[in-house]
């Protein structure tokens, strides 16, 4: 007696094949797509944030976070009082970049932002989670000057009248970042990389699945 043998045929199994195929193109192109997108936005908190430096001094010739006569500029701001407040004016952001010291020069700085209307977001600064803004992956930013932060590249320290950092930045992030706002090598130019959130050594070249904190040279 003869049985019929039930199963798939070449054609059947191609076309599986190629659903497939097609199917994880997709999701790769996708996973693409959502890695570009997070790198742009990265890219614009360091681009946005120097441009609050900017309005802010062209509006009321002072430097936010540093500015002595805010109490006159906008009623209800801040005064810094720390690191001194001899050194409120004096043309510098003083304070860590990623300083929780409501009283820094570096804390100030979205305060003052922020009331000024150049910048959104919260003005409490007793609030430290929605206070303090934060990159696309979670990572914080923030500002300083280079001598508060001084980072070491290959050719000198990263240079600028301020650094703009942002950390918890996955080293494939960081190098498209790299290669997106300045020269590909993440420890030259005006932009570079670094493990910590720190002064450090700046790393040329960053592993893909480690964390890393970038700071960018104005």
């Amino acid at each position: 007696m003869k049985r019929n043998q039930s199963g798939f045929t070449l054609i059947e199994i191609a076309i599986v094949l190629v659903i497939i195929g097609l199917l994880l193109g997709g999701v790769m192109k996708g996973q693409e797509l959502i890695n570009s997108a997070k790198v742009k936005n990265i890219a614009s908190d360091f681009k946005n944030t120097s441009l609050y430096v900017y309005s802010y001094q062209d509006k009321y010739h002072a430097l936010p976070g540093d500015d002595a006569l805010v109490a006159l500029h906008i009623s209800s701001a801040t005064l810094a009082t720390t690191p001194a407040v001899a050194t409120v004016g004096d043309g510098k952001i003083d304070g860590a970049w990623d300083s929780t010291t409501q009283t820094d020069e570096s804390y100030l700085f979205w305060q003052h932002a922020r009331m000024s209307g150049i910048a959104a977001g919260s003005t409490d600064t007793t609030n430290t989670i929605s206070y303090l803004p934060r990159n696309t992956s979670g990572g914080k930013i923030g500002i300083t000057n280079s001598t508060e932060m001084v980072v070491t590249g290959t050719t000198g320290p990263l240079s600028g009248s301020f650094l703009v950092c942002s950390d918890g930045i996955l080293g494939k992030f960081a190098k498209q970042l790299d290669i997106t706002m300045d020269d590909g090598n993440g420890a030259t130019c005006s932009m570079m990389t670094i493990s910590g959130n720190v002064s450090a050594s700046a790393v040329a070249a960053p592993v893909d699945n480690k964390l890393y904190t970038v700071c960018l040279g104005v």
